[in-house]
């Protein structure tokens, strides 16, 4: 192979080709890997319904989290029902193979005020583990699913 033929060939191997989060074409590495400036809240969050058995009480839930992390970081939602003093705001947490869900009492009542679970990931999906209020996270075993 002459010199000329092994540059042409490793010029042509070392051509990149870049493309942004929406699939259009870019110049540079650098402009595929910045943050773009039109991002819609959609592209940030989504939802899962949880549901929560403790044998005698079921807490119904809405988790907002960014599918964008892993594990997938926690950013708001709803414990609806099933709970003393519902509704709880979800303030906090991840979801991944194991789960922390940080809450906060926002609901009536003489409850405690704040509540975190914790959980291992199982198959099928669901969480088991526990949780507790004002601090404590093993006051009460639980298992959480998914629902679809």
């Amino acid at each position: 192979m002459t010199t000329q033929a092994k540059r042409q060939k490793s010029q042509a191997g070392s051509e990149h080709r870049f493309h942004n989060p929406q699939g259009a074409e870019v110049k540079t590495r650098d402009e595929a890997f910045a943050s773009p400036q039109d991002v819609s809240p959609d592209a940030v969050s989504t939802s899962a319904k949880l549901e929560l058995h403790n044998g005698t009480v079921t807490f119904a839930m809405e988790v907002k989290y960014n599918p964008n992390t892993y594990p997938h970081v926690v950013t708001s939602g709803k414990i609806t029902s099933g709970i003393s003093g519902a509704p709880w705001d979800i303030t906090g947490g991840f979801v991944g193979e194991t789960i922390r869900l940080d809450a906060k009492r926002s609901g009536q009542g003489s409850h405690a005020h704040t509540m975190t679970l914790v959980g291992e990931f199982q198959n099928p999906s669901a969480y088991r583990g526990t949780y507790g209020f004002n601090g404590a996270t093993s006051s009460f075993k639980h298992t959480t699913r998914y629902h679809c």
